[in-house]
């Protein structure tokens, strides 16, 4: 198996191709050991230097400290990445962990579609997500997760992209916070 890597427009984070499924429901960030029983995250996490973990549907992020060097850390990631595979398991995550969005007003299942259909894919290929967290007063409020976690660039992507995009849509919404 040949696990690829790809940068990230985060410096401190590096997106892990296995070129196999890591979740089969939708994307995760982990970054305290005790919060999994995974075996993959909990090794991962464990890596002297890493501070968290994203797990989309085809990919692993690793974000590290600034203090540490991607060449102490990328090549353990790989190799624990290639056991876990090598051992026979499909994917990392095969139960659904993410919280629902049935109990949302008209405005917010609006927002959640825009932000699930037009910029979770675009951010997805930098190695991170956004989550809908709130709706309140013209303002609406997001996780950045995975490689836009601690982004510089996060800042300018929040407001010239997902602010103009989710004004232009619904007029009712008049800003993006990240939380």
């Amino acid at each position: 198996m040949f696990v690829q890597t790809e940068i990230t427009p985060n410096p401190n984070s590096l997106k892990f191709l296995p070129g196999k499924t890591v979740s089969s429901y939708g994307s995760f960030e982990i970054t305290k050991k005790d919060e999994t029983n995974n075996e993959l995250v909990r090794n991962l996490l464990s890596v002297n230097g890493v501070e968290g973990i994203f797990l989309g549907k085809d990919f692993i992020s690793i974000n590290k400290y600034e203090e540490i060097s991607w060449d102490e850390v990328k090549h353990i990631v790989i190799s624990l990445i290639n056991d876990f595979y090598s051992s026979g398991k499909d994917c990392v995550i095969e139960k659904d962990l993410n919280e629902t969005n049935e109990n949302l007003k008209d405005i917010e299942k609006k927002i959640v579609k825009i932000l699930d259909e037009k910029i979770r894919p675009a951010v997805a290929k930098d190695g991170g997500d956004i989550k809908f967290k709130e709706y309140k007063d013209g303002i609406v409020k997001v996780q950045l997760q995975g490689s836009c976690s601690g982004c510089p660039s996060s800042t300018a992507t929040l407001k010239q992209g997902v602010q103009n995009l989710l004004c232009h849509y619904i007029p009712e919404v008049k800003e993006v916070r990240a939380i």
